[in-house]
């Protein structure tokens, strides 16, 4: 049976950003599909959304795994019969590792997880989105201010961050056709478990160490809301939401 409410996924929801988000996606209204690699986490995420009178069910896959991730989404289809928005946000970071360093296992792992992981689910929803009936929906991609202005000696963050930025203009163009937007937001310095380490200093281009400005991951979620919740005639293609203070713009 379709679902009374609009239905978003979103990947990597256990923690941080993915929690955030699915929460407020939740409080605006929608269904959400919680995906994740472990279930406890998510539980807990699923926990606070019925907390707060939402609505959420848990769906456990490894998005570096195709079989994982089309047996979710078939679970997902039929658990609410549709997607309406899918937030692809799991990924991963590599600390900071200098090139001459760096093996190929590590870059292998975050590849897998923030570029081919990306692809994985895109892919799952926009041919669910493609197939159902009325047609279409929203892709939100998880990219990076890294994409545009990269930390120093995280070759494989950044490499796979500015190659999401060509996995949403493709989906974009390619979407026209079957009524699905495909937009991306790049973070900088949301206040989560992951960043607490920029509280102490973080390396900066000119080899300092410097503690970095951080904002309210609410914001975030908030802002993945309100690309969420455009009419699919509207989109927004790259939206960038920043500690005002971090040092992204201008010279390092």
């Amino acid at each position: 049976m379709p679902a009374s409410k609009p239905i978003a996924v979103v990947t990597g929801a256990g923690s941080g950003i993915g929690r955030a988000a699915a929460i407020a996606l939740a409080m605006a209204g929608f269904a959400l599909a919680l995906m994740g690699r472990r279930i406890e986490p998510l539980l807990e995420t699923k926990e606070a959304i019925g907390q707060a009178g939402g609505e959420a069910q848990t769906f456990t896959a490894d998005v570096t795994d195709a079989d994982s991730v089309d047996r979710a989404f078939a679970q997902i289809a039929q658990a609410f019969g549709r997607v309406d928005v899918l937030f692809n946000n799991a990924g991963r970071n590599a600390g900071a590792v200098p090139l001459e360093d760096y093996s190929v296992d590590l870059w292998n792992d975050v590849v897998a997880t923030n570029l081919t992981g990306v692809f994985l689910c895109a892919r799952a929803a926009y041919r669910l989105m493609k197939a159902q009936s009325p047609q279409g929906g929203r892709i939100i991609n998880n990219g990076s201010i890294s994409a545009y202005s990269p930390r120093p000696n995280t070759i494989a963050y950044s490499a796979t961050k500015h190659a999401v930025s060509g996995i949403t203009r493709s989906i974009a163009l390619d979407g026209r056709a079957f009524n699905i937007a495909c937009g991306q937001i790049d973070i900088g310095n949301a206040a989560t478990p992951l960043t607490e380490r920029m509280n102490q200093g973080v390396q900066q281009a000119d080899g300092r160490i410097a503690p970095e400005a951080r904002m309210n991951v609410e914001h975030v979620a908030d802002a993945v809301v309100h690309m969420a919740k455009l009419p699919l005639d509207a989109n927004i293609l790259n939206m960038t939401i920043m500690a005002t203070t971090m040092p992204f713009v201008g010279r390092g």
